[in-house]
């Protein structure tokens, strides 16, 4: 039985906003530029805590405690996503602000950082509270410069998602009404000028991080593995929109995913689940245990423990420490959480030839398709719309040339395939996989240049602060 203290919430956030930090002091050392350069990098630039009341359906009143940080604005506007979980705090939201700014670097979408959370339980208020507590917050940002187009633009995260963000750009559009408004915030519905692939993002960018990873044959042969994501053992932890994405992917790619972890409990199967099935299977019965041959275990952490090739710890912070990591089998672990492996718990991995994806890089693909989302409401023209009916008659010709050439048809449904124009979905996704592959090999090239990082997170963060230090010094902002 371990003797680690558990933390309350206040307490795992400051833990992990020192780790944040713990890990970029130790990158820094790897860079040249000035201690003054790199204090400005690392501390975030503004932080505005606000508390606010709201009426309560049994007629009396709650004070709603809330955040926005903004990181960096080495680059605006700022992104990041807004948390509604009891468990955020400050320091907290400060950390997943940081961790925004690395992550827009590294994959050179050209934001700053930035985060929000409002401490409250989603299943403790009713659809009506939760719409008066994101317009209200939306307000209080409003009055303080603090969502924009141009300024900061949040997302969805834990606890929200497009309707929270409907309400928001609904709220903005009131008070600051214009042509770009729209672009005060991503993730939102279709019908209000989002993205197609957006809700799929996240995840499809994780199973891209991994798959690029694996596809490495020196890289893998060091873990006793073969390269392709064909067979590889996956254990997913989180079964919210990111951990069923990632596992949808990776086991459409031809991976077995064996294990699957909730809050409620979590399933192994050495055989394999049916991913789609236990989604169903969870909205039939509100629970993903009992699900056919599985085994249900628990606690439900456990699961990480379990035998696999591949754990994607798609979750909360904090879930891999020093006392359970000693206990972790995965060759590979794609962070598909924001923080989910502690400082202290790292070198215990790294000591035992894990290969760790950092998050700020696996979990990327949101912030790059909300990127494409901003861009799309700016310019009022959703991505295919002006070449697609194009493409497909040049492609027709083409057809008809070689049909004409070689006198063989070619059958409806190939001729169909053959000549499809890319539409919004498509090149969101062709656009992610780009980002997702060019990121990867960023970071590779940086660790194999400096291989005394000791770490593929190292690499990213010394990648990373290298790009945001050449945008502060060519923007003059150190004068």
């Amino acid at each position: 039985m371990s003797n680690q203290k558990t933390l309350n919430h206040d307490e795992v956030g400051t833990k992990f906003y020192r780790d944040v930090l713990s890990f970029f002091d130790f990158a820094s050392q790897f860079t040249k530029h000035p201690q003054g350069l790199l204090e400005q990098i690392k501390v975030p630039n503004s932080t505005y805590e606000m508390r606010f009341p709201i009426r309560t359906d049994d007629g009396n009143y709650q004070v709603i405690q809330a955040w926005r940080v903004q990181h960096s604005q080495h680059k605006l506007p700022v992104k990041g996503g807004i948390r509604f979980a009891e468990s955020v705090s400050a320091d907290e939201v400060k950390a997943l602000a940081t961790l925004m700014t690395f992550k827009c670097a590294l994959v050179n979408v050209p934001f700053g950082g930035a985060k929000g959370g409002v401490k409250i339980n989603p299943k403790n208020h009713s659809e009506r509270q939760l719409e008066a507590i994101t317009r209200r917050y939306t307000t209080e940002l409003v009055k303080k410069d603090f969502i924009g187009p141009s300024i900061d633009v949040p997302a969805p995260d834990y606890g929200t998602g497009a309707r929270e963000m409907s309400w928001i750009v609904d709220t903005y559009s009131l008070l600051r009404p214009g042509i770009n408004a729209l672009g005060c915030v991503t993730g939102k519905p279709l019908s209000q000028h989002g993205i197609r692939g957006r809700t799929e993002a996240t995840g499809r960018g994780v199973f891209f991080a991994v798959r690029e990873a694996v596809n490495i044959p020196e890289d893998m042969k060091k873990l006793g593995l073969t390269a392709g994501m064909k067979d590889k053992k996956v254990i997913v932890q989180g079964f919210g929109n990111v951990g069923y994405h990632a596992a949808l992917y990776c086991q459409e790619a031809g991976a077995i995913i064996v294990g699957i972890g909730e809050c409620e409990g979590s399933l192994y199967d050495e055989n394999g689940l049916d991913v789609a099935e236990v989604l169903k299977h969870r909205r039939e019965t509100g629970s993903i245990l009992n699900f056919k041959n599985a085994k249900n275990v628990s606690p439900a952490n456990s699961i990480l423990e379990y035998e696999c090739d591949i754990l994607i710890p798609a979750a909360l912070e904090n879930q891999i420490t020093i006392e359970n990591a000693p206990r972790i089998k995965a060759k590979i672990i794609g962070e598909g959480a924001n923080g989910p492996v502690t400082s202290g718990a790292e070198q215990i991995l790294l000591e035992g030839g894990k290969l760790i994806l950092p998050d700020f890089y696996a979990n990327a693909g949101g912030v790059t398709v909300s990127y494409l989302e901003w861009l799309k409401n700016l310019s009022r023209v959703s991505f295919g719309k002006i070449q697609r009916r194009y493409t497909e008659n040049e492609n027709l010709l083409m057809i008809q040339a070689i049909e004409n050439a070689t006198g063989v048809r070619v059958g409806e449904d190939l001729r169909q395939m053959l000549s499809k124009g890319p539409d919004e979905r498509d090149l969101v996704n062709s656009a992610l996989e780009e980002v997702m592959i060019k990121g990867y090999q960023d970071i590779r090239e940086t660790y194999m240049q400096t291989p005394k990082t000791g770490s593929l997170r190292t690499a990213a963060f010394v990648s990373a602060i290298d790009k945001i230090a050449i945008a502060y010094l060519d923007a003059g902002i150190f004068p």
